[in-house]
């Protein structure tokens, strides 16, 4: 029978911790750390035991309570992290994530594995379990990204990359250098420099951003984990990235770039320096993180994705997420406050960021 851990046993967490980090399929949103960062999500771990008492896998969950409601929503990101065709352990898991649910009252249970869409045995165990998949979308419905690429870096030098690159992609990160950009791995004294350039970003490309606070939250909570690398052109900041390197991979986990001086490059020096760090690490994989499955030409995120993919990068579809529905009357109710809490936030971001934006 599964175990939810009790969050005052340290040595229990600190071992799932361990296992979570030397995992193949251990993530970073499964760590400790980033349910720092989810402050303000409870955060609660399931393990299954082999018989000699062994951890054969684990799931981190974060619970959230709909606000004015006595329901929670528990979602646990890039979980379950455990060999993906082992049905008993995953039996296991779920069985422990529903008596969670019973006792925080929750809705639904959602989850959203690092499991390619081809598995169809995962997809397959996981309908025996009673969850549902959703995976029609083709940008960025989910909560985590659908499609991302992902970079071999496994045993391989700067050069071998250097030569998978494609060509105009190689000439910019010279060009970069030659134009005088300079990157250069920051503490938190850069962060208000990073959203100020992020914000801008935000209204250039039409999306919401994070506001400063979780940004600082992340620099405390992930340590070292955690870079925020700055390109410099004149001696002035002019674009940013955030990488987080947990276990065998790194992740490039979010990026902004001023309007001014694009022509110099520096997003591709920036993710020069990031795919270097996890050489250095003797990492597995680079993740470049989320782009559209959708790769008609007119997408407005197309330039996203041909960005990505210029680095050499494969191209990786994951299976979607998964959902256990517990009460569907009460998920109907909330989906509808949410798109109308969603509209409502991002014209208020819209208003609010204009006149700064014009400003500069």
């Amino acid at each position: 029978m599964s175990e939810i851990l009790n969050q005052s046993n340290r040595a229990e967490l600190a071992e799932f911790e361990a296992f979570n980090l030397a995992h193949p399929k251990g993530h970073f949103c499964q760590s400790e750390i980033w349910g720092g960062v989810k402050n303000e999500w409870e955060r609660r771990v399931i393990v299954s035991r082999d018989e000699q008492g062994n951890l054969r896998g684990g799931m981190a969950l974060l619970i959230r309570k709909m606000p004015g409601m006595p329901w929670t929503m528990l979602y646990s990101p890039r979980g379950p992290v455990c060999d993906p065709h082992d049905e008993a352990t995953i039996r296991d898991l779920c069985d422990g994530a529903r008596r969670l649910a019973a006792e925080k009252k929750g809705f639904t249970i959602k989850l959203d594995p690092d499991i390619l869409s081809s598995d169809q045995t995962f997809t397959d165990l996981m309908k025996r379990q009673g969850f549902a998949l959703h995976s029609e979308g083709k940008n960025f419905e989910g909560i985590q990204p659908r499609y991302v690429f992902r970079l071999d870096v496994a045993g391989k030098t700067e050069e071998e990359l250097l030569k998978g690159f494609h060509e105009k992609w190689r000439y910019n990160i010279r060009l970069a250098g030659r134009k005088g950009v300079t990157v250069r791995i920051c503490g938190k004294e850069m962060l208000p420099d990073f959203y100020r350039i992020m914000v801008e970003t935000g209204m250039r490309d039409n999306f919401v951003t994070r506001p400063l606070s979780y940004f600082e939250r992340m620099m405390d909570s992930m340590g070292d984990h955690l870079r925020l690398y700055m390109a410099f052109f004149e001696d002035q900041p002019i674009a940013g990235t955030l990488a987080i390197h947990y276990g065998d991979k790194v992740w490039y986990l979010y990026g902004a770039s001023s309007n001014a001086h694009r022509n110099v490059m520096p997003n591709y020096l920036l993710q020069w320096e990031m795919i270097r760090w996890a050489v250095a690490e003797g990492c597995r994989v680079y993740d470049f993180r989320g782009v559209s499955g959708d790769l008609s030409e007119d997408n407005p995120l197309y330039g996203l994705y041909r960005f990505k993919k210029g680095f050499g990068g494969d191209f990786t579809e994951f299976a979607g997420e998964f959902e256990l529905l517990l009460k569907p009357g009460a998920a109907k109710m909330i989906e509808r406050l949410r798109k109308v809490y969603n509209r409502t936030m991002s014209a208020i971001y819209r208003f609010k960021n204009r006149g700064s934006a014009k400003k500069d």
